[in-house]
């Protein structure tokens, strides 16, 4: 498994293992939304199925919360990442990429 580097500075994410500020930082809160949103619908789940699962493996999230995520308004904790990429069956890195 490879490793994930994140360099962050003032609150901004200036690289995600060699990948520039701009591919990075899409969003305000987080650089997942778009990918959570993209993903989840090509799945055929709702924001409700998505927490559900999410809750199976132990992390508590509203709908609304993963609404939050998907329009990159809320921030999102390592926890919270990885088990997001284990209910879609991606990466870490996949959500972190474009």
């Amino acid at each position: 498994m490879v490793g994930l580097i994140v360099i962050i500075t003032h609150s901004k994410i200036i690289g995600v293992n060699g990948m520039n500020k701009n591919c990075a930082m899409k969003g305000t809160k987080n650089v997942i939304g778009a990918n959570v949103l993209a993903l989840r619908k090509q799945k055929g789940l709702r924001q409700t199925d998505l927490a559900a699962a999410l809750a199976e493996k132990g992390v508590q999230m509203s709908p609304t919360g993963l609404s939050k995520i998907e329009t990159q308004s809320r921030m999102v904790s390592d926890i919270e990442l990885v088990a997001i990429a284990e209910v879609l069956g991606v990466s870490v890195e996949r959500l972190l990429t474009e």
